[in-house]
């Protein structure tokens, strides 16, 4: 959003970042790894407040090209991995909607994936949502394909792609206009 870090918006007194961060702490992370690009320094020093309060630390990895776009940013988190996972979620940061409900939702649909079935992904009245459940094994199959990303990997194996369907507009709501800030009831600033 040019000048001000979509992740530092803020909601109810906390960044979006802290709200997710919040949201996801029940479900025992091995690993945390947030990728900056844009705004890294004053991202990264809200990370750093941020992890003297959280069990599974976020591990921040900075993108050297950030205007290479967000399929850059993922496969960078893809490829700082160190621990092995049963299921990675792949989020975003500009989603305020996105709690723990959601994030329990696509767990309890990856519980009922059938053999073949690695990828869930949340889709409302046709729209892809975010965020996207991956297994350990599709996570090592992209990393395998020099250059593959996420969406392109889905698209071109449709068969590993569990679709979710859902109604909850929590998975499409992201911001990106000044108008979405105030749809959201969002602030700059901690009020």
């Amino acid at each position: 959003m040019g000048t001000h870090p979509k992740a530092l918006l803020h909601r109810d007194g906390q960044t979006l970042l802290q709200r997710f961060s919040t949201s996801i702490k029940g479900f025992n992370p091995v690993e945390y790894i947030v990728v900056t690009g844009f705004h890294a320094q004053v991202i990264e020093a809200e990370i750093a407040k941020l992890n003297t309060s959280l069990a599974c630390q976020m591990r921040v990895v900075q993108n050297p090209h950030p205007e290479r776009g967000q399929a850059s940013s993922v496969r960078l988190g893809l490829e700082s991995l160190r621990e092995k996972f049963d299921v990675l979620l792949v989020a975003l940061s500009d989603q305020p909607l996105i709690g723990a409900a959601e994030v329990q939702d696509l767990l309890g649909e990856f519980a009922k994936r059938e053999a073949g079935e690695e990828i869930i992904l949340p889709m409302v009245e046709g729209k892809r949502g975010n965020p996207v459940l991956f297994s350990y094994a599709a996570i090592l199959d992209v990393l395998n394909t020099p250059d593959m990303v996420c969406r392109v990997y889905m698209d071109a194996h449709p068969s590993y792609v569990r679709k979710m369907h859902t109604s909850n507009q929590a998975y499409v709501m992201d911001v990106d206009t000044p108008e979405d800030i105030q749809k959201h009831k969002l602030n700059l600033f901690s009020s």
